[in-house]
């Protein structure tokens, strides 16, 4: 007689202590908590401003200050890129307020280079 489906092989799976049940399940409830639970906090990090703005972006606070320092440089470098390249291909009106948010940028460039090059000659 010949049978359609052949017979399956032996899975009988040898027990596992690191798949204890309570571990699997205390697993799945943290993955499930963290990416179907948005309102749960993932971290608790106290709140330095009351302004909504400041709470939405978080910095690691285990981050060092050089390494911040360094971030804001390269953002400031690239943001009055941006504003020169910008200014340089739009009309008059809109080439002024361009110039306007280089010369913000600038100064705080100024500022974060000299903090990282150690430059405390002006204080006094």
């Amino acid at each position: 007689m010949f049978k359609a489906t052949p017979t399956p092989p032996d899975t009988s799976i040898p027990y596992d202590p690191a798949f204890d049940p309570q571990k699997i399940k205390a697993a799945t409830d943290r993955a499930i908590n963290f990416y179907l639970n948005p309102g749960a906090l993932k971290i608790s990090i106290p709140s330095t401003s009351s302004c909504r703005a400041n709470r939405i972006f978080l910095i690691d606070p285990t981050v060092d200050e050089e390494t911040l320092l360094v971030e804001a440089r390269e953002s400031l470098a690239a943001a009055s890129g941006m504003a020169r390249d910008i200014g340089d291909a739009v009309d008059n009106s809109q080439r002024r307020a361009m110039l306007m948010l280089y010369q913000v940028i600038m100064p705080s460039e100024l500022m974060v280079n000299r903090v990282l090059d150690g430059g405390d000659s002006g204080a006094g």
